[in-house]
């Protein structure tokens, strides 16, 4: 499978993931458990490197036409974000990311939003992109705002994690919005 690498800017690379990416995504998340754990269920499920492993491998040999990339911010690994849930027939995918702690507020996760945007709409022929946050996610949500999604509703109970559900809201970006 050849590894597909998007450059967001002289700063940002996105590099889609393979086996070498194993170790960073654990320890990011192993390092991170606390901070990561609040908006993301699987956080609490990473409990040793094969379950990271586990993941990759199920990405790397799937059929699915989703795709996860590895951000990097200055050569460091900084978090992960993908394409999750794609619907071919109804051209219709979902944007999914976690960004570690020390790259937060330098427009990292927006900048690499509009890359894998762009790609979703020019390379899979997409016509609609989604992303959930949590109702009180306030960050994933202004990320939404901020790339002109527009908020179509709540979904009640919309996400299962340890603590109990919690509500999401649902934005949509569709391709004849950027052509305006």
């Amino acid at each position: 499978m050849e590894c597909r690498q998007l450059y967001v800017d002289d700063q940002i690379l996105m590099k889609e993931i393979g086996e070498d990416e194993v170790e960073n995504i654990f320890n990011a998340i192993d390092a991170e458990r606390d901070y990561l754990s609040v908006w993301l269920p699987f956080v609490e499920k990473t409990t040793d490197i094969e379950f990271t492993r586990g993941f990759v491998n199920s990405y790397l040999y799937s059929d699915k036409k989703d795709v996860t990339f590895a951000i990097y911010f200055e050569h460091r690994f900084a978090g992960l974000i993908g394409l999750k849930d794609t619907d071919e027939m109804n051209m219709k995918t979902e944007i999914g990311y976690w960004l570690s702690y020390d790259f937060q507020h330098k427009g990292i996760v927006t900048k690499c939003c509009k890359a894998l945007i762009a790609y979703a709409f020019e390379n899979m022929k997409m016509n609609r992109v989604q992303l959930k946050a949590g109702t009180e996610n306030v960050r994933s949500r202004a990320v939404a705002e901020r790339l002109g999604f527009a908020l179509e509703g709540i979904e009640r109970d919309g996400e299962l994690h340890s603590r109990g559900y919690i509500d999401l809201a649902v934005y949509s970006l569709l391709k004849r919005d950027l052509d305006v």
